[in-house]
C-alpha cells in the first residue's frame, strides 16, 4: 500500500483535468465510460472494476502513467466528499494524527482508529474530576419548558415533596425527583390537577367568625367585617411563648441598667470640688484669683498696650501632670493667664497655676462621662463645662461651687460665651443633633435656636465685633450667622471643602483660620463677607482625623498647630512657610495656647494625659 501512495501528491495541488481524491469516479484502464456506449456487457464491466478499485488507486496510478492528452480528455466527476490527505494512516509513522480537542479530521481513520484510548499524560492543568460534569456543581441538561409547567413543578415539589423528571422522553417510565411515598399516594399527580375529597374539604374548613354589630366600635361584638377571624388564629405556639419570656427578661435587664444609669447620674450631679493648696487665701487675704504682681513679667497690661514680640519656643520647662487619661482641652484665665484650665477624658477638670509652683489649685467633680470642652466668662470667674454627659454646667472659679446645671438630652461639642459684657449671662452651645442652642443663664431656658446645618455643630465662633458668628459642622460647610437671628446670612459650601474641627480667630480680629481635615489650614475675612483668603494656606502638617486646635502668637506673626502624631507645627503668617516643628508629646497634641503677656511661652495639651509649659 505505501508503494502504491509514494507517487501521489496530496489533493490540495490544481491539476488541469480530473481532481484526484476517493470522490473521482474510477473507471478501467485510466478512461472514464463514452457517454454514446450503450452496450450492457461494457456497462457490468464498469462495475465490477468500480467494485474492485473503489478509492480510484489504479485510475490514479493510470493517470500518472499515461499521457497528459488523457488525462486532459478526462472529465471530472461530482465531488461529494471533502478532500483529505492521502497518507496510510496505517503506516509505520508513529506521529499522532489527531487530538481530542481537534474539531475537523483532514484524514480518513478507520473506526478502531478513532475509538483507541487517549495516549499520553495526563493534563494536570484539567480540574474537572468527573468527566461526566459540565459544571462544577454537576451536569446540566437543557430542557424546554414554559412558565407555567415549571411554576407547578416547583409547587409541587415544595408542597409535597416529589416532582416529574423532566429529562424522562415522552413514553418512557416517569421517574419521580423526591419522595416516591408522596407520589404514591397522590397518584403521581401535579398540583394542579390534586383535589381533595369532601371529607378532606369538611375537616380543613374553617369555621368564620361573624361579621359583628355596625354600631359596635370596639369590644365584644365589634364590627369586623370582612376582617372576621377564622377559628384557630390565636393559637398560642409555645416558640412564640418562649421568645415572649426572652423579650420580658430582655426588657427586665434593661430596665435595671436605665435604673443603675439614673442612679449613676444622681450620684454625678453631687457637684463637689476640690481644693488642693495649703490654704485659700494669702497673708493679704488674696485668693489665687488675684493677678500676681511678683512676676517678672505685666500680667495685667493696660488697654491698647502693643503685645509683646513672639518667639519660637524651644525646651519644655514644665510639665503638669494628674490627668489619668487624655486631655481634651485647655483655657488660660482671660487677659492674665496665670491660671490654666483643663478639661479631661477621665470625667475631671482642673485649674493649674502657672507662674509659681506649677501646682494643681482645684479638682472640679460633677461630670459622668468625659468632658469635650470648658470656657472661661470675660472676667475668668465662671467657666462653662461641656460633657458627654449631656449637661452643661456652670462653675464658680473661686469656690469651686457648681451654680447651674442645664441639659437638652444631646451631646454639647463646643460652648461659648457671649464676648459681649452686657450679655454675660448667655452663652453658645453646638450640639450633636446639628443645632446650635442659645441658654439663657438669668432664665433658666433656651431662648434661640439656630438649626440650619446637616451635621454635627464643632466650633462657635464670634466676629465683626460679636454682632455675628461663625459655625462649622461635620457637613462641611461654614455658615455665618447674626446674633439672636436664627436665619443664615452666609453659606459656604465648595466641592473641594473638608469638615473644620477647629476655627481661630486672629488677634487683629480681621481674619479667621480653619483646620480643614484634608490636612490644611484655610483662612476667611471675618468682615461680614466671609471670602477665602486664597493667598493665606498653610499645609504640610498631619492632622486627618484629629481636632488639632489652632494657635495664634499674641502679636499675630506667627500660627500654630497640633498634629496627630505629637508635633506643633509653626508657620509665618505673612508667606506661610513653616518655620519649626516641635516634638512635643508621643500622642496627638490636641489643643494649645500661647500665653498672652510672655514672648515665647506655650502650653500643649494632649492625649497622652500631659500638658507641657514651653519656652
Amino acid at each position: 500500500m505505501s508503494t502504491l501512495l509514494a507517487g501521489y501528491e496530496s489533493s490540495d495541488d490544481e491539476r488541469d483535468g480530473i481532481t484526484a481524491g476517493p470522490s473521482s469516479l474510477p473507471v478501467a484502464g485510466g478512461n472514464l465510460a463514452q457517454p454514446d456506449v450503450e452496450d450492457d456487457e461494457d456497462e457490468e464491466k464498469l462495475e465490477e472494476e468500480a467494485r474492485k478499485d473503489a478509492f480510484g488507486l489504479s485510475t490514479s496510478n493510470g493517470q500518472q502513467k499515461g499521457s497528459s492528452s488523457t488525462n486532459k480528455a478526462t472529465k471530472a466527476a461530482v465531488e461529494s466528499a471533502p478532500d483529505v490527505l492521502k497518507e496510510d494512516p496505517n503506516g509505520a509513522s508513529l506521529a499522532i494524527i489527531t487530538r481530542p480537542t481537534d474539531k475537523v479530521v483532514n484524514v480518513n481513520l478507520s473506526y478502531e482508529d478513532m475509538m483507541r484510548p487517549v495516549a499520553g499524560p495526563v493534563d494536570p492543568f484539567n480540574q474537572r474530576k468527573n468527566k461526566g460534569m459540565n459544571t462544577l456543581s454537576g451536569h446540566v441538561e437543557e430542557q424546554s419548558m414554559d412558565n407555567y409547567s415549571f411554576a407547578m413543578a416547583q409547587r409541587t415539589f415544595d408542597v409535597h415533596g416529589y416532582a416529574l423528571n423532566p429529562s424522562t422522553q415522552s413514553g418512557a417510565a416517569q421517574p419521580i425527583v423526591g419522595s416516591l411515598n408522596n407520589a404514591h399516594q397522590n397518584g403521581y399527580q401535579s398540583i394542579e390537577t390534586i383535589r381533595p375529597s369532601r371529607s378532606e374539604r369538611k375537616e380543613t374548613k374553617r369555621k368564620r367568625g361573624g361579621k359583628g354589630d355596625l354600631g359596635v366600635v370596639d369590644g365584644e361584638g365589634a364590627y369586623m367585617g370582612p376582617w372576621a377571624e377564622w377559628q384557630g388564629d390565636k393559637d398560642v405556639d409555645p416558640v412564640v411563648e418562649e421568645e415572649a419570656e426572652e423579650w420580658r427578661e430582655e426588657k427586665r435587664r434593661r430596665e435595671e441598667a436605665q435604673q443603675v444609669a439614673k442612679e449613676k447620674m444622681k450620684v454625678a450631679r453631687d457637684e463637689k470640688s476640690i481644693f488642693h493648696g495649703k490654704e485659700l487665701h494669702d497673708y493679704a487675704g488674696r485668693t489665687y484669683m488675684h493677678i500676681p504682681t511678683d512676676t517678672d513679667v505685666k500680667l495685667n497690661p493696660s488697654e491698647g498696650s502693643a503685645p509683646p514680640n513672639a518667639y519660637l519656643p524651644e525646651r519644655c520647662i514644665h510639665t503638669w501632670t494628674g490627668h489619668n487619661k487624655g486631655v481634651s482641652a485647655i483655657r488660660l484665665f482671660p487677659k492674665s493667664g496665670h491660671l490654666l484650665l483643663s478639661a479631661s477624658m477621665d470625667t475631671k477638670v482642673k485649674l493649674w497655676d502657672v507662674y509659681h509652683e506649677g501646682n494643681c489649685l482645684r479638682t472640679f467633680l460633677g461630670h459622668s462621662q468625659a468632658v469635650k470642652d470648658v470656657a472661661f466668662n470675660n472676667s475668668g470667674s465662671q467657666f462653662l463645662s461641656a460633657s458627654y454627659d449631656r449637661h452643661i454646667k456652670l462653675w464658680d472659679t473661686e469656690t469651686g461651687k457648681c451654680i447651674q446645671a442645664f441639659t437638652n438630652g444631646k451631646v454639647p461639642n463646643v460652648v461659648k460665651f457671649n464676648p459681649d459684657y452686657d450679655k454675660q449671662h448667655v452663652f453658645l452651645a453646638g450640639m450633636q443633633d446639628k443645632k446650635i442652642i442659645q441658654y439663657d443663664l438669668r432664665q433658666r431656658e433656651i431662648v434661640q435656636t439656630y438649626d440650619q446645618h446637616l451635621g454635627p455643630v464643632n466650633t462657635i465662633t464670634f466676629v465683626d465685633e460679636n454682632r455675628r458668628f461663625v459655625t462649622t459642622s461635620d457637613d462641611k460647610t461654614i455658615r455665618g450667622w447674626d446674633y439672636d437671628i436664627p436665619v443664615v446670612i452666609k453659606y459656604i459650601a465648595e466641592p473641594y471643602m473638608h469638615s473644620m474641627p477647629a476655627v481661630t480667630l486672629h488677634p487683629s480680629n480681621k481674619y479667621f483660620a480653619c483646620q480643614s481635615m484634608d490636612n490644611q489650614i484655610l483662612v476667611y475675612s471675618a468682615d461680614g463677607s466671609f471670602r477665602q483668603n486664597k493667598k493665606k494656606r498653610f499645609a504640610g502638617h498631619t492632622v486627618a482625623g484629629y481636632a488639632c486646635a489652632i494657635g495664634f502668637s499674641p502679636d499675630g506673626k506667627y500660627i500654630s498647630s497640633g498634629t496627630g502624631n505629637g508635633d506643633v507645627v509653626f508657620w509665618d503668617w505673612k508667606n506661610g512657610k513653616i518655620q519649626k516643628r516641635l516634638k512635643a508629646h508621643k500622642e496627638v497634641v490636641i489643643d494649645h495656647c500661647w500665653l498672652p503677656n510672655e514672648h515665647s511661652k506655650l502650653v500643649t495639651a494632649s492625649w497622652d494625659g500631659l500638658i507641657k509649659l514651653w519656652t
